[in-house]
């Protein structure tokens, strides 16, 4: 009787571990953005006047379409999460591109922003900036950090939800190989490569001048990249976005709307 081997094909996935791991580093997200916070607020009470006139010198505008972008942005990744979890591929990819697109948007708007005031002088260091009252140096200074420290955010949270779109939009294919040294244990037996308990493939005897067994999974189109660690994944990575959006949400009236 001929001896069979079995290579389990299916991935441990620790989903409460992930999802508990997450509400502990957005926990920590939170208490370092609150420190900064109650900063804001010591130096705001002794500063008020100063605060309010270098706040005047902020665009309005900008800081409006920014906040849009990012409200918009965590519309687009729930309703990605939502996709994914009915099994719609296709939007799901698409919401999750679209929210990554309006992080670009933002950091962008970001960027012109912040080369208008480094043009005009008005940066941490700079001659201009120190000329001026302690109050709004304090003032600047607090709003390089803080909008900087969360622009660094932003550009996390694209390269998370990128990683996770690709996750997403690989092809429909999966490669399982057993190589040496433990093809040496399928040598003279037969190896049967199974997933679940009702689907099974049933490979020829591996011979003794077999080096390199290779399985290749194909899937269905529509349904690749549809799996529940999937959409874990795209469920922490919505929560950080969130959080995101709920930082900027606090930063944009502390800073553009106290005139």
């Amino acid at each position: 009787m001929k001896n069979i081997r079995e290579i389990a094909l299916e991935e441990h996935h620790d989903f409460v571990g992930a999802k508990m791991g997450m509400w502990l580093f957005l926990l920590t997200e939170l208490i370092l953005f609150t420190g900064l916070f109650i900063l804001y607020a010591m130096y705001r009470v002794r500063h008020a006047a100063e605060f309010h006139a270098a706040a005047t010198e902020l665009d309005v505008v900008i800081g409006t379409i920014n906040t849009l972008v990012l409200l918009t942005s965590s519309l687009t990744v729930a309703v990605g999460i939502e996709a994914l979890k009915r099994r719609n591929r296709k939007l799901a990819k698409w919401m999750v591109l679209l929210t990554v697109l309006f992080a670009l948007t933002f950091l962008v708007n970001k960027y012109f922003e912040w080369s208008a005031k480094i043009h005009h002088g008005i940066f941490p260091g700079a001659d201009e900036l120190l000329s001026r009252s302690q109050g709004e140096i304090i003032y600047f200074n607090l709003y390089y950090a803080m909008t900087g420290l969360h622009g660094l955010h932003v550009l996390v949270g694209m390269g998370i939800l990128l990683w996770v779109y690709f996750l997403i939009a690989r092809k429909p294919s999966e490669k399982v190989v057993v190589a040496p040294p433990n093809i040496e244990y399928l040598k003279g037996a037969q190896l049967i490569a199974s997933k679940g308990e009702q689907e099974s493939w049933v490979i020829d005897e591996i011979k003794d001048d077999v080096v390199e067994v290779e399985v290749v999974i194909k899937k269905d189109p529509k349904k690749a990249g549809v799996d529940i660690p999937n959409i874990i994944k795209l469920e922490n990575a919505g929560l950080y976005w969130h959080l995101v959006d709920i930082i900027w949400i606090f930063l944009f009236p502390l800073f553009y709307l106290i005139t």
